[in-house]
Protein backbone atom coordinates (compact mmCIF):
# COMPACT_ATOMS: atom_id res chain seq x y z
CA UNK A 1 0.00 0.00 0.00
CA UNK A 2 1.33 3.05 -0.92
CA UNK A 3 1.65 6.27 1.39
CA UNK A 4 -0.59 8.76 1.22
CA UNK A 5 0.78 12.27 0.36
CA UNK A 6 0.43 14.95 3.19
CA UNK A 7 -0.18 18.22 3.29
CA UNK A 8 0.16 20.56 6.82
CA UNK A 9 -1.95 23.96 6.95
CA UNK A 10 0.33 26.76 8.82
CA UNK A 11 -0.06 29.93 9.47
CA UNK A 12 -0.79 33.10 12.88
CA UNK A 13 -3.76 31.96 15.20
CA UNK A 14 -6.87 33.33 13.46
CA UNK A 15 -6.38 33.11 9.40
CA UNK A 16 -8.69 30.54 8.55
CA UNK A 17 -6.37 27.05 9.19
CA UNK A 18 -9.54 25.12 10.18
CA UNK A 19 -12.24 27.06 7.95
CA UNK A 20 -9.57 25.48 4.85
CA UNK A 21 -9.16 22.26 6.46
CA UNK A 22 -13.17 21.83 6.78
CA UNK A 23 -13.56 22.99 3.17
CA UNK A 24 -10.78 19.94 2.05
CA UNK A 25 -12.32 17.33 4.21
CA UNK A 26 -15.87 18.28 3.26
CA UNK A 27 -17.23 17.96 6.79
CA UNK A 28 -16.67 20.33 9.92
CA UNK A 29 -14.23 18.31 11.56
CA UNK A 30 -12.49 21.32 12.77
CA UNK A 31 -13.90 23.45 15.58
CA UNK A 32 -13.93 27.30 14.23
CA UNK A 33 -14.42 29.89 15.74
CA UNK A 34 -13.07 34.21 15.67
CA UNK A 35 -11.25 33.66 18.57
CA UNK A 36 -7.61 32.73 18.28
CA UNK A 37 -6.11 29.64 19.48
CA UNK A 38 -8.72 26.99 19.00
CA UNK A 39 -7.06 24.37 17.82
CA UNK A 40 -4.27 23.26 19.74
CA UNK A 41 -3.50 19.36 18.87
CA UNK A 42 -2.65 18.14 15.14
CA UNK A 43 -5.84 17.26 13.07
CA UNK A 44 -5.38 14.99 10.40
CA UNK A 45 -8.32 14.14 7.62
CA UNK A 46 -8.83 12.71 3.98
CA UNK A 47 -9.10 15.68 1.53
CA UNK A 48 -10.24 15.86 -1.69
CA UNK A 49 -9.55 18.87 -4.40
CA UNK A 50 -10.79 18.22 -7.79
CA UNK A 51 -9.41 14.60 -8.36
CA UNK A 52 -6.42 15.01 -6.03
CA UNK A 53 -6.83 13.12 -2.65
CA UNK A 54 -4.41 13.40 0.16
CA UNK A 55 -3.86 13.80 3.50
CA UNK A 56 -4.45 17.11 5.07
CA UNK A 57 -3.21 18.10 8.75
CA UNK A 58 -4.48 21.28 10.62
CA UNK A 59 -2.07 22.95 12.72
CA UNK A 60 -2.37 24.88 15.99
CA UNK A 61 -1.55 28.57 15.02
CA UNK A 62 1.87 29.12 15.27
CA UNK A 63 3.30 31.47 18.27
CA UNK A 64 6.95 32.09 19.47
CA UNK A 65 6.95 30.99 22.89
CA UNK A 66 9.22 29.07 25.55
CA UNK A 67 8.67 25.57 24.37
CA UNK A 68 7.59 24.80 27.94
CA UNK A 69 4.10 26.38 27.80
CA UNK A 70 1.44 25.61 26.48
CA UNK A 71 1.57 27.54 22.93
CA UNK A 72 5.37 26.08 22.84
CA UNK A 73 4.09 22.66 22.77
CA UNK A 74 1.76 23.71 20.42
CA UNK A 75 4.23 25.00 18.49
CA UNK A 76 6.21 22.02 18.52
CA UNK A 77 3.33 20.10 17.37
CA UNK A 78 3.22 22.18 13.84
CA UNK A 79 6.91 22.06 13.47
CA UNK A 80 6.60 18.32 13.55
CA UNK A 81 3.79 18.05 11.20
CA UNK A 82 5.58 20.36 8.61
CA UNK A 83 8.35 18.43 8.91
CA UNK A 84 6.35 15.02 8.14
CA UNK A 85 4.37 16.74 5.29
CA UNK A 86 4.85 16.48 1.51
CA UNK A 87 4.10 20.01 1.33
CA UNK A 88 3.31 23.11 3.57
CA UNK A 89 0.65 25.21 3.32
CA UNK A 90 1.21 28.48 4.47
CA UNK A 91 -1.90 30.67 5.26
CA UNK A 92 -1.80 34.31 5.76
CA UNK A 93 -4.96 36.89 6.32
CA UNK A 94 -4.88 38.86 3.53
CA UNK A 95 -6.95 41.90 5.25
CA UNK A 96 -4.72 41.91 7.84
CA UNK A 97 -1.81 41.92 5.55
CA UNK A 98 1.69 40.63 6.63
CA UNK A 99 2.36 40.88 10.32
CA UNK A 100 5.93 40.44 11.93
CA UNK A 101 4.83 36.79 13.14
CA UNK A 102 3.80 36.09 9.64
CA UNK A 103 7.68 37.30 8.53
CA UNK A 104 8.65 35.20 11.46
CA UNK A 105 7.14 31.96 10.13
CA UNK A 106 8.54 32.62 6.93
CA UNK A 107 12.27 32.67 8.14
CA UNK A 108 11.16 29.45 10.13
CA UNK A 109 9.74 27.49 6.60
CA UNK A 110 12.33 28.89 4.73
CA UNK A 111 14.87 26.65 6.87
CA UNK A 112 12.86 23.70 6.64
CA UNK A 113 13.12 21.25 3.54
CA UNK A 114 9.39 20.71 3.07
CA UNK A 115 8.54 23.04 -0.07
CA UNK A 116 6.21 25.47 1.27
CA UNK A 117 3.22 27.18 -0.56
CA UNK A 118 1.94 30.64 0.06
CA UNK A 119 -1.93 31.21 -0.13
CA UNK A 120 -3.40 34.20 1.05
CA UNK A 121 -6.76 33.75 2.96
CA UNK A 122 -10.01 36.00 3.25
CA UNK A 123 -9.40 37.52 -0.32
CA UNK A 124 -13.35 37.94 -0.71
CA UNK A 125 -13.70 41.85 -1.78
CA UNK A 126 -11.33 44.78 -2.34
CA UNK A 127 -10.02 45.55 1.21
CA UNK A 128 -7.79 42.31 1.05
CA UNK A 129 -5.92 43.58 -2.23
CA UNK A 130 -3.21 45.30 -0.48
CA UNK A 131 -2.49 42.52 1.94
CA UNK A 132 -2.45 39.76 -1.19
CA UNK A 133 0.69 42.17 -2.88
CA UNK A 134 2.22 42.41 0.67
CA UNK A 135 2.47 38.37 0.41
CA UNK A 136 4.92 38.70 -2.27
CA UNK A 137 7.39 39.93 0.89
CA UNK A 138 7.72 36.52 2.07
CA UNK A 139 9.13 34.98 -0.55
CA UNK A 140 7.67 32.33 -1.61
CA UNK A 141 6.80 33.69 -5.05
CA UNK A 142 3.01 34.10 -6.13
CA UNK A 143 0.65 33.98 -3.32
CA UNK A 144 -2.47 32.16 -3.68
CA UNK A 145 -5.63 34.68 -3.51
CA UNK A 146 -8.35 32.71 -1.78
CA UNK A 147 -11.46 32.33 0.71
CA UNK A 148 -12.01 29.46 2.59
CA UNK A 149 -15.49 30.32 3.65
CA UNK A 150 -16.53 30.90 0.16
CA UNK A 151 -14.26 28.63 -1.47
CA UNK A 152 -12.67 30.80 -3.71
CA UNK A 153 -9.33 30.36 -4.93
CA UNK A 154 -9.68 26.27 -5.37
CA UNK A 155 -8.59 25.83 -8.86
CA UNK A 156 -5.44 28.00 -8.33
CA UNK A 157 -4.60 26.00 -5.25
CA UNK A 158 -5.26 22.66 -7.13
CA UNK A 159 -2.45 24.28 -9.56
CA UNK A 160 -0.03 24.58 -6.79
CA UNK A 161 -0.60 21.48 -4.53
CA UNK A 162 -1.02 18.82 -8.06
CA UNK A 163 3.02 18.74 -8.29
CA UNK A 164 3.79 17.70 -4.46
CA UNK A 165 0.70 15.05 -3.61
CA UNK A 166 0.07 13.64 -7.44
CA UNK A 167 1.40 9.71 -7.72
CA UNK A 168 -0.86 8.51 -10.10
CA UNK A 169 1.39 5.95 -11.46
CA UNK A 170 0.82 3.77 -7.86
CA UNK A 171 -2.86 4.26 -8.27
CA UNK A 172 -2.51 2.59 -11.65
CA UNK A 173 -1.24 -0.15 -9.88
CA UNK A 174 -2.84 -0.46 -7.08
CA UNK A 175 -6.60 -0.27 -8.75
CA UNK A 176 -5.16 -2.86 -11.61
CA UNK A 177 -4.62 -4.93 -8.29
CA UNK A 178 -8.32 -4.94 -7.51
CA UNK A 179 -9.42 -4.85 -10.70
CA UNK A 180 -9.49 -8.76 -11.09
CA UNK A 181 -10.82 -9.47 -7.68
CA UNK A 182 -14.12 -7.35 -8.16
CA UNK A 183 -17.06 -8.88 -10.10
CA UNK A 184 -17.65 -7.28 -13.87
CA UNK A 185 -21.18 -5.64 -12.89
CA UNK A 186 -22.55 -6.91 -16.75
CA UNK A 187 -26.26 -5.40 -17.20
CA UNK A 188 -28.17 -6.46 -20.28
CA UNK A 189 -30.90 -4.32 -21.57
CA UNK A 190 -32.76 -4.02 -24.74
CA UNK A 191 -36.49 -3.44 -26.36
CA UNK A 192 -39.16 -5.75 -25.08
CA UNK A 193 -38.71 -9.71 -26.27
CA UNK A 194 -34.96 -8.97 -27.51
CA UNK A 195 -34.03 -12.36 -25.84
CA UNK A 196 -32.34 -10.12 -22.55
CA UNK A 197 -33.39 -13.48 -20.14
CA UNK A 198 -33.10 -16.16 -22.17
CA UNK A 199 -29.22 -15.14 -23.01
CA UNK A 200 -28.33 -15.17 -19.60
CA UNK A 201 -29.52 -18.41 -18.85
CA UNK A 202 -27.40 -19.91 -21.70
CA UNK A 203 -24.64 -17.87 -20.14
CA UNK A 204 -25.40 -19.61 -16.75
CA UNK A 205 -26.85 -22.80 -18.55
CA UNK A 206 -29.97 -23.09 -16.06
CA UNK A 207 -32.97 -21.84 -16.38
CA UNK A 208 -32.69 -19.09 -13.49
CA UNK A 209 -34.92 -16.40 -15.33
CA UNK A 210 -38.58 -16.68 -16.65
CA UNK A 211 -38.72 -16.76 -20.40
CA UNK A 212 -41.37 -17.42 -23.34
CA UNK A 213 -42.81 -15.77 -26.18
CA UNK A 214 -44.64 -12.89 -24.64
CA UNK A 215 -43.06 -9.48 -24.13
CA UNK A 216 -42.33 -8.05 -20.77
CA UNK A 217 -42.05 -11.35 -18.90
CA UNK A 218 -39.53 -9.56 -16.44
CA UNK A 219 -40.62 -6.89 -14.40
CA UNK A 220 -37.51 -5.90 -11.61
CA UNK A 221 -34.05 -6.03 -12.42
CA UNK A 222 -32.53 -9.23 -11.16
CA UNK A 223 -28.67 -9.65 -10.13
CA UNK A 224 -27.13 -12.91 -10.40
CA UNK A 225 -23.50 -13.84 -9.09
CA UNK A 226 -21.57 -15.99 -11.75
CA UNK A 227 -17.83 -17.50 -12.55
CA UNK A 228 -16.61 -16.90 -16.11
CA UNK A 229 -13.58 -19.22 -16.68
CA UNK A 230 -11.30 -17.19 -18.73
CA UNK A 231 -9.06 -17.99 -21.85
CA UNK A 232 -6.00 -18.51 -19.25
CA UNK A 233 -8.39 -20.71 -16.70
CA UNK A 234 -9.28 -18.46 -14.15
CA UNK A 235 -12.50 -18.14 -12.93
CA UNK A 236 -13.57 -14.14 -12.59
CA UNK A 237 -16.37 -12.73 -10.65
CA UNK A 238 -19.15 -11.75 -12.78
CA UNK A 239 -22.55 -9.38 -11.66
CA UNK A 240 -25.48 -10.12 -14.22
CA UNK A 241 -28.30 -7.72 -14.38
CA UNK A 242 -31.52 -8.60 -16.33
CA UNK A 243 -33.56 -5.94 -16.53
CA UNK A 244 -37.11 -4.90 -18.17
CA UNK A 245 -37.53 -4.45 -22.13
CA UNK A 246 -37.63 -0.59 -22.62
CA UNK A 247 -40.02 0.74 -25.15
CA UNK A 248 -40.37 4.38 -26.14
CA UNK A 249 -42.16 6.12 -23.40
CA UNK A 250 -44.48 7.45 -25.46
CA UNK A 251 -45.92 3.81 -25.51
CA UNK A 252 -45.64 2.77 -21.53
CA UNK A 253 -48.50 3.67 -20.18
CA UNK A 254 -49.29 1.28 -17.67
CA UNK A 255 -48.61 2.30 -14.22
CA UNK A 256 -46.03 -1.26 -13.51
CA UNK A 257 -44.45 -0.88 -16.81
CA UNK A 258 -43.33 2.13 -15.54
CA UNK A 259 -41.57 1.35 -12.67
CA UNK A 260 -40.09 -1.69 -14.32
CA UNK A 261 -38.19 0.70 -17.01
CA UNK A 262 -37.42 2.80 -13.92
CA UNK A 263 -35.94 -0.32 -12.20
CA UNK A 264 -33.79 -0.92 -15.78
CA UNK A 265 -32.61 2.66 -15.43
CA UNK A 266 -31.03 2.46 -11.85
CA UNK A 267 -29.47 -1.32 -12.95
CA UNK A 268 -28.10 1.00 -15.77
CA UNK A 269 -26.71 3.50 -13.15
CA UNK A 270 -25.78 0.42 -10.54
CA UNK A 271 -23.64 -1.35 -13.35
CA UNK A 272 -20.04 -0.97 -15.09
CA UNK A 273 -20.47 -2.49 -18.54
CA UNK A 274 -24.16 -1.93 -20.71
CA UNK A 275 -24.53 -5.06 -23.26
CA UNK A 276 -27.39 -3.63 -25.15
CA UNK A 277 -29.13 -6.34 -27.05
CA UNK A 278 -30.38 -6.16 -30.31
CA UNK A 279 -32.96 -8.60 -32.19
CA UNK A 280 -31.23 -10.01 -35.50
CA UNK A 281 -34.82 -10.31 -36.93
CA UNK A 282 -35.83 -6.38 -36.17
CA UNK A 283 -32.57 -4.71 -37.27
CA UNK A 284 -31.61 -1.58 -35.06
CA UNK A 285 -34.30 0.50 -34.45
CA UNK A 286 -34.76 4.44 -33.49
CA UNK A 287 -35.38 3.04 -29.75
CA UNK A 288 -32.32 1.37 -29.62
CA UNK A 289 -30.09 4.07 -30.36
CA UNK A 290 -32.10 5.89 -27.67
CA UNK A 291 -31.35 3.70 -24.90
CA UNK A 292 -27.59 3.52 -26.27
CA UNK A 293 -27.59 6.79 -25.73
CA UNK A 294 -29.25 6.84 -22.33
CA UNK A 295 -25.75 4.46 -21.48
CA UNK A 296 -23.41 6.81 -22.44
CA UNK A 297 -24.91 9.35 -21.11
CA UNK A 298 -24.72 7.92 -17.77
CA UNK A 299 -21.01 7.21 -18.32
CA UNK A 300 -21.03 3.14 -18.77
CA UNK A 301 -19.17 1.63 -20.83
CA UNK A 302 -21.53 0.17 -23.80
CA UNK A 303 -21.27 -2.99 -25.84
CA UNK A 304 -24.07 -3.75 -28.68
CA UNK A 305 -24.72 -7.77 -29.17
CA UNK A 306 -26.75 -8.68 -32.27
CA UNK A 307 -29.00 -11.94 -30.59
CA UNK A 308 -30.77 -14.46 -32.74
CA UNK A 309 -27.84 -14.53 -35.36
CA UNK A 310 -29.27 -18.45 -35.66
CA UNK A 311 -32.27 -17.29 -37.56
CA UNK A 312 -30.91 -14.03 -38.74
CA UNK A 313 -30.87 -14.11 -42.66
CA UNK A 314 -27.37 -12.73 -45.05
CA UNK A 315 -25.71 -12.40 -41.66
CA UNK A 316 -22.84 -9.86 -43.46
CA UNK A 317 -25.50 -7.63 -45.07
CA UNK A 318 -27.11 -7.30 -41.55
CA UNK A 319 -24.23 -6.96 -39.62
CA UNK A 320 -22.29 -4.46 -41.52
CA UNK A 321 -25.88 -2.45 -42.03
CA UNK A 322 -26.03 -2.34 -38.52
CA UNK A 323 -22.13 -1.03 -38.24
CA UNK A 324 -23.16 1.55 -40.76
CA UNK A 325 -26.03 2.68 -38.84
CA UNK A 326 -24.01 2.99 -35.47
CA UNK A 327 -21.69 5.14 -36.84
CA UNK A 328 -24.09 7.54 -37.95
CA UNK A 329 -26.09 7.42 -34.76
CA UNK A 330 -23.85 7.46 -31.64
CA UNK A 331 -21.35 10.01 -33.00
CA UNK A 332 -20.32 10.12 -29.36
CA UNK A 333 -18.58 7.04 -29.50
CA UNK A 334 -17.49 5.96 -32.78
CA UNK A 335 -15.95 2.24 -32.69
CA UNK A 336 -18.40 0.99 -29.92
CA UNK A 337 -18.16 -2.63 -29.92
CA UNK A 338 -20.78 -5.03 -32.09
CA UNK A 339 -20.60 -8.86 -31.54
CA UNK A 340 -23.49 -11.50 -33.03
CA UNK A 341 -24.73 -13.72 -30.68
CA UNK A 342 -27.21 -16.44 -30.11
CA UNK A 343 -28.65 -17.13 -26.52
CA UNK A 344 -29.88 -20.37 -28.29
CA UNK A 345 -27.18 -21.81 -29.27
CA UNK A 346 -24.42 -19.98 -27.26
CA UNK A 347 -22.95 -18.79 -30.23
CA UNK A 348 -20.55 -15.53 -28.87
CA UNK A 349 -21.42 -15.57 -25.36
CA UNK A 350 -17.95 -16.04 -24.82
CA UNK A 351 -16.86 -13.42 -26.71
CA UNK A 352 -19.23 -11.31 -25.26
CA UNK A 353 -17.78 -11.57 -22.02
CA UNK A 354 -14.52 -10.93 -22.49
CA UNK A 355 -15.39 -8.20 -24.41
CA UNK A 356 -17.24 -7.12 -21.11
CA UNK A 357 -13.59 -7.48 -18.57
CA UNK A 358 -11.90 -5.49 -21.64
CA UNK A 359 -14.00 -2.84 -22.37
CA UNK A 360 -14.20 -2.01 -17.99
CA UNK A 361 -10.18 -1.91 -18.25
CA UNK A 362 -10.22 0.89 -20.67
CA UNK A 363 -13.17 2.50 -18.95
CA UNK A 364 -11.56 2.46 -15.55
CA UNK A 365 -8.21 3.61 -16.65
CA UNK A 366 -5.40 6.36 -15.48
CA UNK A 367 -3.59 7.79 -18.00
CA UNK A 368 0.08 8.98 -16.39
CA UNK A 369 0.42 12.79 -16.20
CA UNK A 370 3.37 12.85 -18.33
CA UNK A 371 2.12 10.65 -21.14
CA UNK A 372 -1.34 12.89 -20.63
CA UNK A 373 0.61 16.08 -21.39
CA UNK A 374 2.82 15.53 -23.75
CA UNK A 375 -0.54 13.96 -25.65
CA UNK A 376 -2.25 17.21 -25.33
CA UNK A 377 0.78 19.41 -25.95
CA UNK A 378 1.11 17.53 -29.70
CA UNK A 379 -2.82 17.79 -29.95
CA UNK A 380 -2.29 21.05 -29.61
CA UNK A 381 0.38 21.88 -31.85
CA UNK A 382 -0.96 20.17 -34.62
CA UNK A 383 -4.19 21.83 -34.18
CA UNK A 384 -4.12 25.10 -32.09
CA UNK A 385 -7.05 26.33 -30.72
CA UNK A 386 -8.77 29.23 -32.44
CA UNK A 387 -8.51 32.92 -31.68
CA UNK A 388 -12.30 34.49 -31.61
CA UNK A 389 -11.91 38.37 -32.12
CA UNK A 390 -8.19 37.89 -32.20
CA UNK A 391 -8.31 37.12 -29.16
CA UNK A 392 -5.64 34.19 -27.93
CA UNK A 393 -7.38 30.84 -25.88
CA UNK A 394 -4.39 29.66 -24.06
CA UNK A 395 -4.92 26.16 -22.97
CA UNK A 396 -2.30 25.40 -19.88
CA UNK A 397 -2.12 21.50 -19.68
CA UNK A 398 -4.52 18.94 -18.55
CA UNK A 399 -5.34 16.49 -15.99
CA UNK A 400 -7.20 13.19 -15.14
CA UNK A 401 -9.56 13.86 -12.51
CA UNK A 402 -11.65 10.14 -12.34
CA UNK A 403 -11.89 7.42 -13.58
CA UNK A 404 -15.20 5.30 -14.18
CA UNK A 405 -15.66 7.11 -16.56
CA UNK A 406 -12.24 8.63 -17.65
CA UNK A 407 -12.78 12.30 -16.69
CA UNK A 408 -10.10 15.22 -17.72
CA UNK A 409 -9.91 18.65 -16.50
CA UNK A 410 -8.12 21.41 -19.22
CA UNK A 411 -6.79 24.90 -17.29
CA UNK A 412 -6.44 27.64 -19.19
CA UNK A 413 -7.59 31.27 -19.96
CA UNK A 414 -10.45 32.36 -22.05
CA UNK A 415 -11.90 28.83 -22.32
CA UNK A 416 -15.47 30.04 -22.30
CA UNK A 417 -14.54 31.04 -25.80
CA UNK A 418 -13.16 27.52 -26.44
CA UNK A 419 -15.68 26.34 -29.29
CA UNK A 420 -17.36 23.00 -28.78
CA UNK A 421 -15.80 21.43 -31.78
CA UNK A 422 -12.22 21.98 -30.79
CA UNK A 423 -13.24 19.74 -27.30
CA UNK A 424 -14.58 16.83 -29.42
CA UNK A 425 -11.39 16.96 -31.96
CA UNK A 426 -9.53 16.78 -28.64
CA UNK A 427 -11.78 14.18 -27.60
CA UNK A 428 -12.07 11.89 -30.30
CA UNK A 429 -7.72 12.28 -30.46
CA UNK A 430 -7.62 11.23 -26.86
CA UNK A 431 -9.41 8.12 -27.83
CA UNK A 432 -7.01 7.39 -30.70
CA UNK A 433 -3.76 8.07 -29.20
CA UNK A 434 -4.24 7.21 -25.85
CA UNK A 435 -6.58 3.86 -26.19
CA UNK A 436 -9.80 4.37 -24.96
CA UNK A 437 -11.45 3.46 -27.54
CA UNK A 438 -15.51 4.17 -27.64
CA UNK A 439 -16.01 3.88 -23.87
CA UNK A 440 -17.63 8.03 -22.97
CA UNK A 441 -14.79 10.29 -22.04
CA UNK A 442 -15.48 13.27 -19.78
CA UNK A 443 -13.65 16.36 -20.92
CA UNK A 444 -14.21 20.15 -19.34
CA UNK A 445 -12.30 23.64 -18.68
CA UNK A 446 -11.52 25.01 -15.57
CA UNK A 447 -9.81 28.62 -15.81
CA UNK A 448 -8.32 30.14 -13.22
CA UNK A 449 -9.60 32.72 -11.81
CA UNK A 450 -7.38 35.44 -9.36
CA UNK A 451 -9.38 38.38 -8.83
CA UNK A 452 -6.17 40.57 -8.46
CA UNK A 453 -4.90 39.13 -11.94
CA UNK A 454 -5.02 39.38 -15.49
CA UNK A 455 -4.90 36.96 -17.73
CA UNK A 456 -1.81 37.24 -20.15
Amino acid sequence: MSRVPTVAIVGRPNVGKSTLFNRLVGKRLALVDDRPGVTRDRREGDASLLGLEFRIIDTAGYEDEDPQTLPGRMRAQTTAAVREADAALFLIDARAGVTPLDEEIARWLRSEKTPVILAANKCEGRAAEPGLFEAYSLGFGEPIAMSAEHGEGVVDLFENLRPHIESEEEVVEEEAEDENERPLKLAIVGRPNAGKSTLINRILEEERLITGPEAGITRDSISIDWEWEAPDGRLRPVRLIDTAGMRKRAKVQDKLEKLSVADGRRAVEFAEVVVLLLDATLGLEAQDLRIADYVLQEGRALLIAINKWDVAHDHSSLFQGIKRALEDGLSQAPGVGLLAVSAMTGKGLDELIQAGFKVREVWSSRVSTGQLNRWFEEAIERNPPPAPSGKRIKLRYITQINSRPPSFLIFGTRLEMLPDSYLRYLTNSMRKELGFGAVPIRLDTRASKNPFGKDK
